[in-house]
């Protein structure tokens, strides 16, 4: 009687090496799915890239019903947010980011129908998320304990579920309006630099020096900082944009026009392209 088969899922490969014993590939993941094999380009350490990888092929291969006219009982969240990253996603200025936060929100909604979206699981998806440490957290690295995702956080990925079940709704496939319960805004930022504490954090960075042992060298070691806080006091650009920045026109980033002394912040080859002005030498 033939094996079932067992579906999509990950196995570490381990290293390969040719006949005189030198390594030729070291140990990484990989997607078995019967007979095909589908490297996921993450190392061994990497257990969480490689699970993204995995939920994005598995993504691939499923086909999302778009029968029309559905009820919500009869629609999974898992098809919604489906459907919003093969419509929409790849239009967003960084899709990548955008799969992130709709594979974090497919984890914990997608076994649920759009008939359990409510303010109850709205709110249980709040508390689940905010007793989460960040992605990027490393306590075993820094020694510092974990920061939690904020609330803040969890809002913007429910807003990614609104804007999936909107864009379903709009393409006709289910029959009744959805809603989402997001928690409150954040209280917005009071207290601003003065021109003068801006001043002294430039001129902070700007003198800094490098310190060898007990000494201090000529090195300087924070004008980069500097420049980067001028750009971002003069043109009000996030640090994501300033720090992506080019001085050349290039597909995918933002540039800088040193001959004019215009910063193109939007990246290039996207729709509803932004400018600031920025005076030479600021």
């Amino acid at each position: 009687m033939p094996r079932s088969a067992k579906g999509a899922r990950l196995w570490l490969e381990p290293e390969e090496r040719d006949a005189e014993g030198k390594l030729v590939r070291r140990p990484s993941w990989v997607i078995r799915d019967g007979k095909n094999k589908v490297r996921t380009g993450c190392a061994r350490a990497d257990r969480e890239g490689a699970e993204q990888a995995l939920a994005e092929y598995i993504a691939k291969k499923y086909t999302v019903p778009r029968d029309r006219g559905r009820h919500p009982s009869q629609i999974l969240v898992l098809d919604v947010l489906n459907i919003y990253l093969i419509d929409k996603a790849p239009k967003h200025t960084d899709p990548t980011i955008t799969r992130a936060r709709v594979m974090t929100l497919a984890a914990w909604w997608g076994d649920k129908t759009l008939a359990e979206v409510n303010g109850t699981t709205c709110r249980e998806y709040v508390a689940h998320r905010t007793s989460q440490p960040r992605r990027a957290a490393r306590p075993d690295v820094t020694g510092n304990p974990a920061r939690m995702v904020t609330a803040a956080g969890a809002r913007r990925e429910l807003e990614d579920l609104r804007s999936a079940i909107n864009h379903h709704r709009t393409e006709g496939l289910c029959s009744e309006f959805v809603g989402v319960a997001l928690p409150d805004k954040s209280v917005p930022k009071e207290d601003w630099l003065t021109r003068s504490e801006a001043a002294r954090l430039i001129w902070a960075a700007w003198r800094a020096r490098q310190k060898m042992g007990e000494g201090i060298t000529d090195r300087d070691v924070g004008r980069h900082v500097a420049r980067f806080m001028l750009v971002g006091f003069y043109t009000g650009t996030r640090h994501g944009a300033i720090c992506t920045a080019a001085l050349t026109q290039a597909i995918g980033r933002g540039y800088v026009d040193t001959d004019s002394g215009v910063f193109y912040r939007r990246r290039q080859r996207t729709s509803d392209s932004r400018r600031s002005d920025c005076r030479r030498g600021c």
